[in-house]
């Protein structure tokens, strides 16, 4: 797997793996039942199977391998916990040691072949876990978790153990959680809460408190799984199962490294058909934040663009901090389907209001204004010199009796309205206290979602922990940014999923008959010439100019009458990147002596920067258009990517651009373009017209179809600039530069 310390399954081990560990493969979609051999035309997985990690999270048996009672062992605090969280799940728990009778009075076995049933769940407390996994295997183990450290987090001796370690749990029947892992996944869950509950996954333990903590508020917590080094069980299992589990609202994630970037998207996929919100943390967004969460994890973080990219195609919320996370993944997992999208704010004080509708605003929340009856409506309550278009300054004084509740009833009732914001920086009792149980009220009785900022440092208050934290359905923050976080990852998801079809359904399976072409233009370990990269995009049906490669004076001015003046004249050759700047590029030639100049010139600028050519491109002159970029790249984690771009001379200066991992459908492709900042250029400006938006559209799918079926055989595509003409009249490649691996 890309980023691992062991290598990817074969189909013949996953299916080994399915069989023996239970595991399942996904639920039918559209009418047909996955399978784990669907395979795409990259021959990688177009499903993800679910592993089934009931036994592990409930078992009925638990080995604990190394147990201790002795005072001062830093075992025995581990399995004191284990012992008591044995007890409340219901499971027999059996302590293994060499030289004991008893651990904490329950009788003690000498070894894993001495344990007297079959086992669930095995705990580690040894330094070196290799000799009794193999142990475990023998005894028909189910699943593992080892807690040592010194693994691939500590350099390539570490990886190595931990590559004989995932070695030795590869085809045995055992699931390993660990190593470098902790005791997250058995501390004591609230069970007198109920609702929908967050799942927890973290690979470092401690980064999962503040959402663990959420249970003190009222919030429900089901599940944690700490993965640390993720030599076996990895994010996206336990993203596959929790998106399965009934009681799971939403999925909370700390991520410092993928193991296997398709696995994680197949994953994503399961959740996003299943309507369960994910949302994450994914530490590497900086150099320094990248290094040291390779240091701490032992795994390949990824470029942080195509992450991200590939997080918002399958629709993972990703947040920056972890009290956005847990604010986030609380409110997913309890607010209702949104009626509208409309966001109204209401405060007691005009400038409380105008400062929370900027920092809606500048997120992306529409706030509408509110029908000229329904102001009429509200003025009932509300002097007439207060604002109550959206947002809503009521002024202070109707919040202390009967018009409270009247106002917020008459704003939850505009069908525009889906959503009730209200800040309130600080507590004014008694004001206050009858301001947050007329929200508490009238969240009761609305499906919409209401939304109160309690804004005091202090948060002792009697209206804070009694009544809006006692509420189920108001959504109380601590920040204004978290709670406009939270309500635009909420309506955002929700239009997510109402829209998602998966594009590993639609994913080519088969080579199309352009792929066998292409084969023959290959080069391995080379650089084509832009001769050759041209016949390889016009193999996969994108245009590009007329054009002829000669070796002579006499026969480019041939070629030039051919093609059709003006034309183009370039160095071709296999090692040429930057034409441009060397001074191998003539534009604009009109007559057979303009064109034998530019063929001495061309071959005379070659030979004196020794550059090796296979002779000179006279090329159609195309008429000006917007110049894009489109190429194909290989992430070490995801594989091939797709990128699309401004492009011309300026492409590295301007750094605008979009990039999607394959598969992806039109959808996508025209949402690349929406993230540009220069998308208006292709809606034409300054008197130019529109460009042909549907044939770069096309040329980005055909790229893509290039990218999946070449593969890791095609390490980069670039086609710079691909000219997109006026509406109707399609797109031409004027350049293009292919490396093959």
């Amino acid at each position: 797997m890309l980023g691992s310390t062991h290598g990817t399954l074969t189909t013949d081990s996953r299916r080994a793996r399915v069989i023996a560990c239970g595991e399942q493969p996904g639920p039918a979609v559209h009418g047909r039942p996955a399978d784990v051999d669907d395979l795409d035309v990259s021959g990688r997985p177009l499903y993800s199977t679910v592993p089934d990690l009931d036994r592990f999270f409930r078992p009925e048996s638990v080995a604990v391998i190394g147990a201790s009672d002795a005072e001062g062992r830093p075992n025995t605090g581990v399995t004191r916990q284990l012992v008591g969280w044995a007890e409340r799940v219901g499971a027999r728990l059996h302590p293994v040691h060499p030289t004991r009778a008893s651990v904490f009075g329950i009788p003690c076995v000498a070894s894993v072949a001495d344990l007297p049933e079959q086992i669930d769940l095995a705990v580690l407390l040894v330094a070196d876990p290799l000799p009794v996994i193999e142990q475990l295997a023998e005894a028909k183990v189910r699943f593992a978790v080892v807690f040592a450290s010194g693994f691939a987090e500590t350099g390539e001796a570490g990886a190595a153990a931990q590559a004989r370690l995932a070695a030795a749990v590869e085809g045995s029947g055992i699931r390993l959680l660990g190593p470098n892992t902790n005791l997250n996944a058995f501390e004591r869950f609230r069970e007198d809460l109920t609702g929908p509950s967050i799942a927890l996954i973290t690979q470092s333990g401690h980064q999962g408190r503040p959402v663990f903590a959420l249970q003190e508020l009222g919030i429900r917590l089901s599940h944690w799984a700490p993965t640390g080094n993720e030599a076996d069980l990895e994010t996206s299992d336990f993203l596959s199962y929790f998106a399965e589990r009934p009681e799971v609202g939403a999925i909370a994630c700390y991520v410092e490294g993928l193991k296997d970037g398709r696995a994680f998207l197949l994953a994503a996929d399961r959740a996003a058909r299943r309507g369960v919100p994910v949302v994450a943390v994914k530490v590497g967004r900086t150099e320094t934040g990248a290094r040291t969460a390779a240091s701490h994890t032992g795994k390949l973080t990824g470029a942080d663009e195509v992450v991200d990219a590939a997080m918002r195609q399958y629709g993972v919320i990703r947040v920056d901090g972890l009290d956005e996370l847990q604010d986030t993944a609380a409110l997913l997992a309890r607010a209702r389907r949104p009626q509208a999208d409309g966001v109204v704010v209401y405060s007691i004080s005009g400038g409380t209001g105008a400062h929370a509708a900027d920092l809606a605003t500048a997120a992306g929340l529409r706030l509408p204004a509110l029908s000229p009856a329904k102001q009429a409506e509200l003025h009932q309550w509300i002097p007439e010199y207060l604002n109550v278009a959206n947002p809503v300054d009521n002024g202070g004084h109707p919040v202390g009796d009967w018009r409270g509740r009247k106002i917020i009833d008459a704003i939850l009732d505009d069908p525009g309205v889906g959503v009730l914001i209200c800040p309130i920086t600080g507590p004014f009792p008694p004001l206050s206290d009858r301001l947050v149980q007329d929200l508490v009220d009238a969240a009761e009785q609305t499906e919409k979602l209401v939304c109160v900022v309690w804004g005091s440092p202090v948060g002792t208050e009697p209206a804070y922990r009694e009544v809006l934290l006692g509420s189920s359905r108001v959504a109380t923050f601590r920040s204004l940014g978290n709670c406009v976080t939270a309500v635009r990852a909420h309506l955002e998801h929700h239009r997510f999923v109402s829209d998602y079809r998966s594009p590993f359904d639609q994913a080519p399976r088969t080579p199309s008959p352009s792929f066998r072409k292409a084969q023959l233009l290959m080069r391995p370990g080379q650089q084509l010439s832009e001769h050759a990269a041209k016949q390889l995009l016009r193999a996969y049906g994108i245009r590009v100019p007329r054009e002829q490669l000669v070796t002579s004076a006499a026969a480019a001015v041939r070629a030039a009458a051919l093609v059709g003046y003006p034309v183009v004249m370039k160095a071709s050759g296999e090692r040429i990147a930057h034409k441009t700047e060397l001074g191998l590029v003539k534009i604009g030639l009109t007559s057979a002596s303009q064109v034998r100049d530019a063929y001495r010139e061309l071959t005379d600028i070659a030979r004196y920067e020794g550059v090796s050519l296979d002779g000179v491109l006279v090329c159609q002159m195309v008429e000006r258009g917007v110049e894009m970029v489109v190429g194909v790249t290989h992430d070490d984690l995801f594989g091939p990517t797709v990128t699309v771009g401004l492009g011309g001379v300026l492409v590295e200066v301007l750094r605008d651009a979009a990039v999607r991992v394959p598969p992806f459908g039109e959808e996508q492709a025209r949402g690349m373009l929406a993230e540009l900042r220069g998308r208006v250029l292709l809606d034409g400006v300054r008197g130019r017209p529109p460009a042909d938006v549907d044939a770069l559209v096309e040329v980005v799918l055909r790229v893509q179809r290039m990218a999946l079926e070449l593969g890791s055989d095609l390490a980069e595509l670039d086609i710079n600039p691909l000219v997109v003409l006026p509406f109707g009249q399609g797109a031409v490649a004027l350049d293009a530069l292919a490396v093959c691996r």
